[in-house]
């Protein structure tokens, strides 16, 4: 009977123990997915016992006037203009979707380039102002067609002190349509306890290393929704009472 009695005790305790257990390790999130191959956001820096993870859109490359794209005056010529267009795979964003949010999105962003020589070239495509990610930016998408060159695109960013940086997003050696989806490394310091109003990254545009092999004649490349997968826990879960650090 003794037996019997220490055997329910411990299925007991058992249970309670997972009932505690249990609503500790849940953690929201509503970001999408990741594909296969790609980046896990979830997965990116977590340093905190909880995430709120969101897909946000960064820009949809709709107004050509916000761009600028330059290269090397002696190494050739770089054009850009705003061309109708998208990507047949692109999803909308979840939440954009449920908030009925029915903002332009038909169009693309094309640079042509004109080489004069063949050589170790390379051109910038920079916004009008850097684009800020809100909270901690764990993965940067955007969707490019590279004309199956062996050229390379790299993003430009900056942390809240204004220290920048490259981060590589991969060969353009591919045809069509492709989402390019880069992880933001953990050596980039997006939160510093002693500065509460500074957070995250500032995207400053995009690089392209051409290819000496491949550097003559034309060459084209479209951009299209640029996004940014990343953590607002600390945004949203801010006291209402708090007080900001900006005097």
């Amino acid at each position: 009977m003794r037996t019997r009695k220490t055997r329910l005790a411990g299925k007991l305790l058992f249970m309670l123990i997972a009932v505690a257990v249990v609503p500790m390790v849940v953690v929201a999130q509503s970001a999408t997915p990741a594909a296969v191959g790609e980046p896990n956001p979830t997965e990116i820096g977590v340093d905190t016992a909880q995430q709120k993870l969101k897909e946000v859109s960064i820009s949809k490359f709709e107004d050509a006037g916000f761009w600028s794209a330059s290269m090397s005056k002696d190494e050739g010529l770089v054009t850009l203009r705003r061309l109708a267009g998208s990507p047949i795979d692109k999803e909308p964003l979840e939440a954009e979707a449920q908030a009925g949010i029915t903002e332009d999105d038909s169009n693309v962003l094309g640079i042509k380039v004109e080489y004069f020589k063949r050589g170790n070239s390379q051109f910038t495509l920079t916004p009008v102002r850097p684009m800020p990610v809100e909270g901690i930016c764990k993965t940067v998408s955007v969707w490019v067609v590279g004309r199956n060159s062996p050229h390379v695109l790299k993003m430009l960013l900056s942390d809240h002190f204004g220290n920048r940086a490259e981060v590589t997003m991969g060969k353009l050696n591919f045809t069509g349509w492709k989402k390019l989806t880069v992880a933001i490394p953990t050596s980039i310091v997006q939160r510093d306890y002693h500065y509460n109003n500074k957070m995250g990254i500032k995207i400053e545009g995009f690089t392209i290393d051409c290819d000496p092999k491949e550097a003559y004649g034309s060459y084209y490349i479209y951009f299209d929704d640029l996004r940014a997968t990343t953590d607002l826990f600390a945004e949203e879960h801010r006291d209402i009472d708090d007080m900001q650090d900006n005097w």
